[in-house]
């Protein structure tokens, strides 16, 4: 049937408004314009009757109050993070733990000498040098414990008092090392001291204590150190204590254990303040690198941490290890202790002399090359100094034993095994870290690539003993020089400023 044939088909069918011709059925409007008129957007002055509605008001206060109260949780989770994070808590020192002791022989008070220096007088002169060095405390060997006394062996009444006048002008303490002297004096047939000359010993503290001593030093094989004597020198000491100034007992360690005082269990009475020990054993020979090293790892794995600690070297040592040793004795925990002429030379003045660690002078044969070498020394000493002024890692962080793997160069002998190994230790305080690392040997050693892998390792130079080492440094590639100790200041690779972190191993002359 054609598409176009009469009557009703295809395309022809009528509806509602619609034509019932073929023309008609295209052109009809489908849709129908009445019924958008409603949907039509709301003019700026509907909408803003619209919006000045009580429920959009209601709405826009609880958004507002919604994001304040995010805003502020957001804020109160930040500052709980950070103040629940784990952090160091900064030590409260005393001032004899933040000191550093410098250990004078009694000679230095008398006028004659063999090399025809010394005398209080000249020794006064050296007090506001010692203290530029960072020296805060001198430690006076065998004082007249007996204010009357006078001797060969120590200076006179009036030279000590003269000697304690200009150093409380150069702010520095003054501690009497009375050990082994006989502080009781003579002792009955049953062995006890004195009652006599007990009161006579505590008479004499008060003495120097009004003259401004800042403590005493005891041995403890001496009779004083008991629990009796202590408790009764800690009664007079505590009379003439303040809470910045307190007056303190020193013992100096001879023995491998200390002898234990009862006290020293309670927690709440403290007897000793400080407890002096020898890195190296008291010997009549120098010591080998071997014995050495091992002195040095064994003071390292043992620390007593009940007890605050001061380092001495004590004992005879090569020339070759004595900045080792300095080093060492300047970035352990505890109190630093150097003897008279211990690298601690001014270099226009030739009364201080490069001596050995047990007070003997042990010059070399060149004694040009060895007056050259006084400069570095000193400043060598003072960096150390001040960097553990300043660095609160050296002076109360963290103390962590480094177990160490070392390679040598090609040059080295068969006979490695036998060598001093590598000694290392880390001392930290929040982020901060610092590596000392000791070559007691006298071969060069280079560091495993596989030791310590959690350390960062990127470092700059803080100081080192020989040739002075500057600048920035890694791990990697650090070559220890033989019976070379170096500190270095680790820090993380990429977030160090390479133009603003060279820092000299020696202060500038």
């Amino acid at each position: 049937m054609p598409l176009n044939a009469a009557g009703t088909g295809y395309g022809t069918v009528a509806g509602p408004g619609l034509s019932a011709s073929v023309g008609g059925s295209e052109s009809a409007l489908l849709l129908i314009p009445e019924a958008f008129q409603q949907w039509q957007p709301l003019t700026k002055e509907a909408l803003e009757v619209a919006a000045g509605g009580p429920r959009w008001r209601k709405a826009r206060r609880y958004l507002v109050l919604l994001f304040w109260l995010t805003w502020l949780a957001m804020l109160a989770s930040a500052s709980a993070i950070i103040v629940m994070s784990p952090r160091p808590v900064k030590t409260q020192l005393k001032w004899w733990q933040k000191s550093l002791f410098y250990q004078l022989q009694p000679d230095l008070l008398t006028e004659e000498r063999a090399d025809g220096s010394g005398g209080v007088n000249a020794l006064c002169k050296q007090l506001p040098y010692l203290r530029s060095l960072g020296i805060g405390t001198l430690i006076l060997e065998a004082p007249p414990l007996n204010p009357n006394a006078t001797g060969k062996g120590f200076g006179t009444l009036p030279q000590i008092q003269h000697l304690l006048s200009e150093s409380h002008k150069a702010d520095l303490k003054v501690v009497l090392d009375v050990c082994e002297l006989d502080l009781f004096g003579p002792q009955d047939v049953a062995g006890n001291a004195d009652k006599t000359s007990n009161l006579s010993a505590t008479h004499a503290l008060r003495f120097w204590l009004e003259q401004g001593a800042a403590g005493f030093a005891i041995c403890d094989t001496d009779a004083a150190y008991s629990e009796t004597t202590l408790l009764e020198w800690k009664g007079v000491l505590k009379e003439f204590s303040s809470e910045e100034n307190k007056r303190i007992v020193v013992v100096k360690q001879t023995k491998d254990v200390l002898p234990p005082l009862k006290p020293f269990s309670q927690g709440n009475v403290t007897l000793v303040d400080v407890v002096m020990r020898s890195i190296l054993p008291s010997s009549q020979h120098i010591l080998s690198a071997k014995e050495v090293a091992v002195s040095i790892e064994t003071h390292l794995q043992t620390r007593d941490e009940d007890i605050w600690p001061s380092w001495t070297v004590g004992g005879k040592a090569s020339l070759n290890l004595k900045k080792l040793l300095l080093v060492l004795v300047m970035t352990l925990p505890g109190t630093p202790v150097v003897r008279y002429g211990e690298d601690v030379d001014q270099a226009q003045n030739a009364s201080l002399e490069v001596g050995s660690s047990d007070g003997d002078t042990n010059k070399s044969p060149d004694t040009h090359t060895d007056k050259e070498k006084r400069p570095l020394a000193s400043a060598l000493f003072s960096t150390l100094s001040h960097s553990r002024a300043r660095e609160e890692a050296l002076l109360f962080g963290s103390f962590t034993f480094l177990p160490f793997n070392s390679s040598t160069d090609n040059s080295a002998s068969s006979s490695n095994s036998t060598l001093p190994p590598i000694l290392a230790f880390l001392r930290s305080w929040g982020c901060v870290h610092f590596l000392i690392l000791l070559n007691v040997g006298p071969e060069p050693r280079a560091l495993d690539p596989a030791w310590a892998p959690s350390l960062s390792k990127a470092g700059v130079f803080v100081a080192n003993t020989g040739k002075v080492r500057l600048g920035s440094t890694t791990l990697d590639t650090l070559e220890l020089r033989p019976h070379e100790a170096v500190v270095i200041k680790l820090f993380e690779a990429g977030s160090y400023s390479q133009s603003s972190s060279i820092v000299r191993s020696f202060p500038p002359t």
